[in-house]
């Protein structure tokens, strides 16, 4: 069975490629926020990922866990507040045991994203349900779980969709937590925004892998 396993050099130009890909979605991300938030979570993920993108050209990894650090710590110190928090401190949990990882296969990317889950829910308490990333992340993690020994660009189709309609789900839900929590029943009928951003990492990963292993 191939595997398809990408290098850290591999994994560092998968991420550039999101990271342009992330700074591409300002709009949508800035739409999603303003149904039901103050509309910064576009500017805040933009910016963001633009300073991914610069640290990333300029630096080299000697292991996969060490440039999911370098991505968690740069996003929570470039976007600031609850989003930088919680996105810096996924990329940086998913680093905590690949650090000696040489290469990224399904099984190193279910750990990652195993840890990165954890550090979330530890850090801001969200569980399914609240209308949060999480909803759009765990879903991802459990999907990676059952996948680990499949081609990578096959598990990171059955993440992508699990996130994609984690996602979709946080429409029919009231905020418990976050900057829509006030809003109440008004938050209903309209996509968490971190949840947005988490299925649009995991979407162009698998682009970049798919486009990869068609040249």
């Amino acid at each position: 069975m191939r595997k398809m396993n990408l290098t850290v050099a591999e994994v560092k130009e998968m991420f550039i490629y999101v990271a342009g890909k992330m700074v591409d979605s300002k709009d949508v991300l800035t739409q999603a926020d303003k149904a039901i938030g103050d509309g910064d979570h576009g500017i805040g993920m933009a910016r963001g990922f633009e300073a991914v993108r610069r640290k990333l050209e300029t630096q080299s990894f000697a292991g996969i866990g060490e440039l999911f650090k370098s991505i968690g710590m740069t996003l929570m110190t470039s976007i600031g507040g609850a989003a930088g928090a919680v996105f810096g401190t996924f990329f940086r949990g998913a680093g905590q045991n690949t650090g000696a990882q040489s290469e990224l296969d399904s099984r190193t990317l279910a750990l990652a994203l195993q840890d990165g889950l954890q550090a979330v829910k530890d850090r801001g308490k969200a569980k399914p349900g609240d209308k949060t990333m999480v909803d759009a992340l765990e879903p991802a993690a459990l999907k990676s779980a059952e996948l680990d020994g499949a081609p990578l660009d096959q598990t990171l189709v059955g993440i992508s969709e699990a996130a994609r309609l984690g996602m979709e789900k946080t429409e029919g839900m009231v905020a418990a937590l976050g900057k829509a929590k006030p809003l109440g029943e008004r938050s209903l009928g309209h996509p968490d925004p971190g949840s947005v951003s988490t299925y649009l990492i995991f979407k162009f990963m698998l682009e970049f892998v798919q486009q990869r292993e068609s040249k």
